[in-house]
C-alpha cells in the first residue's frame, strides 16, 4: 500500500490548492489561498500543508505555527480549518489523519488543533475525518454552540418563522417603512458595525481595509445588505457566501437607536430569501456564546432565542485538540 506524501505549501502550488478546495466535499473560502491572501505578509507563521497519495492530491490542511514552532493550528487567521477532502472513503481518512500525526512528530510539535467546518458545508455528509481524529484519541478543547437555517423549507420559508417573527416582518414590508438593498458601501456598514460591536466592548474581526481587501480578492464570495430608514443606513448583514451549501452571516449589525423599527427581522428574510433563491442549503448564522462569560462554552440564552424564531437548528463548532506524549 503506497504512503501519503506530504508537501510543504509554497506560492507555486496556489492555483492547484484553490482549485482543489473549490472542488473538494467540504472547503470553504476560508480554505482558499486567495482568502488567505488579505492578512498582510507576515502576520502568521503560517505552515500549509498539502497530501498526495499516488502521485495525486487528495487533501489540503491550511494553517500555521505559534509558541516556538511546537503547536499547529488550522485554521490560523480564518474561521474554519481542518483538512480539505473529497467524498473519502474511511481507510483514506485513517490514513490522512496518521500522516499528520507522523509529520507532526517529525517537525517535533507538542500539540495540534483542528476546527473542521460544521457537516452542512460538506456537499456528501461525511464525518470520516472527524472519526479518525476521535479513535487516534484526539479530544474537543471546545464544542461551541451554532445555529443555522434549513433551506429546504422553500420559498414558503416565512411561514417556518415563528409567530413574532412573522408578524414583525409582515408589519415591516406592509408599512415601507425600511428598505433593504444589496450594496457596495462598506464605508457606512463600517460605521455601523464599529458602533455595535463598541456597545459590547469589542473590536470586529476585520477592518474596513480588511473588507475592501476581501472583497478584491473574492468579489463573488461577499454580499452585502443594507437596510436603510428615511435614507439612512441603519443595519447591515455581510454574507460569505463560504461554499455552494452554506451562505453565513458573519455579521448582522444594527445601530441600536434603531433597534425599535427591527431591521434585523428584514434582514433575516431577505438573507434567507435570497440564499433560497441563490440554490444555497443552509444560511449559518453564527456562533451564540456568551461572551461576558468566564468559560468560553457558556451559551447566550437570549441570542440563541432570538436565532431560533428564524427556524434555526443548533450545530456543533467544535475544535479537535491532540497532545503528543513527552
Amino acid at each position: 500500500m503506497s504512503k501519503i506524501n506530504i508537501i510543504e505549501y509554497n506560492e507555486k502550488y496556489k492555483e492547484q490548492w484553490d482549485e482543489f478546495v473549490e472542488n473538494s466535499n467540504n472547503g470553504t473560502m476560508f480554505h482558499l489561498q486567495k482568502f488567505l491572501d488579505y492578512h498582510t505578509p507576515g502576520k502568521f507563521n503560517f505552515k500549509h500543508l498539502m497530501f498526495e497519495k499516488d502521485g495525486e492530491l487528495i487533501a489540503v490542511l491550511p494553517g500555521g505555527l505559534t509558541k516556538n514552532n511546537t503547536i499547529y493550528w488550522s485554521p490560523v487567521g480564518a474561521s474554519y480549518g481542518s483538512l480539505v477532502t473529497n467524498d473519502v472513503p474511511y481507510h483514506i481518512s485513517l490514513e490522512l489523519i496518521d500522516a499528520l500525526m507522523d509529520y507532526s512528530q517529525q517537525i517535533a510539535l507538542k500539540e495540534i488543533y483542528l476546527i473542521p467546518p460544521p457537516i452542512i458545508y460538506n456537499k456528501v455528509y461525511n464525518q470520516h475525518i472527524e472519526y479518525s481524529m476521535h479513535y487516534r484519541k484526539f479530544d474537543f478543547e471546545y464544542n461551541y454552540i451554532s445555529h443555522a437555517i434549513d433551506l429546504s423549507i422553500g420559498k414558503d420559508f416565512l411561514n417556518y418563522f415563528d409567530k413574532t417573527a412573522r408578524k414583525s416582518i409582515r408589519k415591516i414590508l406592509r408599512e415601507k417603512k425600511l428598505e433593504i438593498i444589496e450594496s457596495n458601501d462598506y464605508v457606512s456598514f463600517n460605521k455601523i458595525l464599529i458602533e455595535n460591536k463598541a456597545r459590547h466592548n469589542v473590536k470586529p474581526t476585520h477592518t474596513l481595509e480588511d473588507m475592501l481587501k476581501l472583497k478584491e480578492l473574492l468579489p463573488d464570495k461577499l454580499k452585502l445588505f443594507l437596510v436603510y430608514y428615511q435614507d439612512k443606513p441603519i443595519a447591515g448583514s455581510l454574507l460569505f457566501l463560504t461554499n455552494k451549501q452554506v451562505s453565513l452571516c458573519f455579521y448582522n449589525m444594527l445601530l441600536y437607536e434603531y433597534q425599535h423599527l427591527r431591521p434585523i427581522y428584514l434582514i433575516m428574510y431577505e438573507v434567507t430569501r435570497w440564499s433560497i433563491e441563490n440554490g444555497f442549503k443552509w444560511v449559518d448564522i453564527g456562533v451564540s456564546q456568551d461572551t461576558s462569560s468566564d468559560n468560553p462554552m457558556t451559551p447566550s440564552l437570549n441570542l440563541i432565542k432570538f436565532k431560533e424564531r428564524f427556524y434555526s437548528r443548533g450545530l456543533l463548532r467544535s475544535t479537535f485538540h491532540y497532545k503528543f506524549k513527552e
